[in-house]
């Protein structure tokens, strides 16, 4: 069941990605049911695989990524929309499964490249430029995952 919730959010980053890319939005109506189903699979998961103790890390994971993100809004507002924040959500669930430690490098590393994207953007356009945070984010989450899992 592990893959299949892998495997559903990696088709889900691809389309979340190229929506925020295009049109800087991330539509709570594909990104909300995703994190209901990434949460139903990956506690299956635990259950299926007798590792309760992973449940925890799952929910715990998507709520800790979910208020950091959260309180980043609240100081920011304009720099920070409310996709990016239910999609910390998304992805602290699917990091949450290997631990904290992969929540803190997932999250951290969607930041660095955040970063690396916002200077780009602030070269290319100036002090008005935009850009989504959304697909840094993504990045930073597989770059974890698939550190975990290798």
């Amino acid at each position: 069941m592990l893959s299949a919730a892998l495997a559903v959010f990696a088709v889900l980053s691809v389309v979340l990605a190229v929506i925020d890319h295009r049109h800087h939005r991330l539509p709570h109506a594909l990104v909300l049911p995703g994190l209901a189903l990434a949460l139903t699979l990956l506690t299956s998961a635990a259950l299926a695989a007798g590792q309760a103790e992973r449940i925890a890390g799952v929910w715990g994971g998507a709520a800790s990524a979910f208020l950091l993100c959260l309180a980043l809004r609240s100081a920011r507002p304009a720099a920070f929309g409310g996709g990016d924040v239910t999609l910390a959500a998304l992805a602290g669930a699917h990091l949450g499964w290997f631990g904290s430690d992969a929540v803190a490098s997932g999250l951290a590393a969607g930041f660095v490249c955040g970063g690396a994207a916002g200077l780009g953007a602030l070269l290319a356009a100036g002090r008005r430029a935009e850009f989504a945070f959304g697909p840094p984010l993504l990045l930073g989450t597989w770059w974890a995952l698939l550190r975990a899992l290798v």
